[in-house]
């Protein structure tokens, strides 16, 4: 079972809108997900409210509810949208917000008799979301943990729970007894989810669909042995996906490469890289293969002997100072307007809460 790694201390709900009328989707060239997840904690604090709903489409927060504004609110443009198309959206949106936050306080003391608990800092986090994929198969989940561990997950294929310990066992008795219910998470999951994320990726087609070519760049470092290793850095694409390999005389090599993670940029496009290491009398045979739905075509990029050493390393000194020092004012700058804007940080929800 997937441990839920909630580090956004956030939550889940679900829209709960039926028969939705979707405008023809745009094609879906990378692969998509729509996820929620709700967070309630034991007590209220000036760092964490006691209840929090966040939704996202792929890695962009769309909508938010909390404890302490209690009002379920969008959290980019384009979301504006679905209240042209509903009026009364975001007030039905905010009513099951407010059940859902009462039913998971009430739910959040049920778990702490279950575990024996009768003070100190505790948290029922859910998750549930569905992935469109790039080869046009589909994925849903739904799953629950307790203090940051993982308690108990829907199989849809089942239409069973899965327990993840002695504590959960009363609760997947009593939910696999559910059958009707379950049978509607199975449909939730596989289709009005499905349907609600191509509504979503044609509402922010602009953002959500956009295509960024990365850029690449292969440099190179002496290792202690004698040996060297080979870095692959590419940057400022855009969807999320993309293949990276380091090659041999034109054959996928794997030997002694290493990857990093995709990680977001502030502007919204990612960056990675993949090493790998070599002996320097055969560094030509080398080179990083990548692919993107930006590129017209694959990029295969060698490590090249730079123009001039002494010029890269002078404009690398004079040059660093000055924009260090920018760096960290526009960095303070974009902190504080984060803080005194009051920037929407959250996002969107649906499902009744559960019994």
């Amino acid at each position: 079972m997937a441990r839920l790694l909630l580090l956004r201390v956030v939550a889940l709900l679900l829209l709960g809108h039926l028969g939705i009328a979707l405008p023809p989707p745009a094609p879906a060239v990378s692969s998509h997900s729509l996820r929620y997840f709700y967070t309630a904690a034991s007590e209220d604090n000036k760092w964490l409210s006691s209840f929090i709903i966040v939704g996202y489409v792929d890695d962009q927060q769309i909508c938010q509810y909390d404890s302490i504004m209690r009002e379920k609110r969008p959290c980019v443009p384009w979301m504006s949208k679905v209240e042209e198309e509903d009026p009364s959206y975001w007030e039905e949106e905010t009513e099951m917000s407010r059940n859902s936050e009462q039913f998971f306080k009430e739910s959040l003391v049920t778990a702490k008799n279950r575990y024996n608990q009768s003070g100190g800092f505790h948290t029922l986090q859910q998750m549930y979301g569905c992935d469109l994929r790039k080869d046009g198969s589909k994925a849903g989940y739904r799953q629950y943990a307790y203090d940051g561990k993982d308690f108990i997950s829907f199989d849809k294929e089942t239409l069973t729970w899965t327990a993840a310990d002695v504590e959960a066992q009363f609760t997947k008795r009593k939910w696999d007894a559910q059958y009707t219910r379950n049978q509607y998470l199975k449909a939730y999951l596989e289709e009005e989810c499905i349907l609600w994320l191509k509504k979503y990726l044609e509402y922010g087609k602009e953002t959500l669909l956009r295509t960024e070519a990365p850029e690449v760049k292969v440099t190179r470092k002496e290792d202690y042995d004698g040996m060297e290793t080979l870095i692959c850095r590419v940057w400022g694409f855009y969807p999320k996906e993309i293949d990276i390999e380091w090659t041999r005389d034109g054959e996928v090599w794997m030997q002694d490469t290493f990857h990093g993670l995709v990680s977001p940029n502030s502007d919204g496009t990612y960056y990675t890289w993949r090493s790998v290491t070599v002996d320097p009398k055969e560094r030509e045979r080398y080179t990083c293969h990548v692919e993107h739905d930006g590129l017209p075509s694959p990029v295969d990029m060698a490590w090249k002997e730079p123009a001039s050493k002494s010029v890269l390393i002078g404009c690398s000194v004079g040059i660093l100072l000055p924009i260090t020092g920018l760096g960290v004012y526009f960095l303070n700058r974009q902190r504080v307007h984060r803080i005194t804007s009051g920037e929407c940080c959250l996002p969107h929800c649906m499902f009744p809460p559960d019994g």
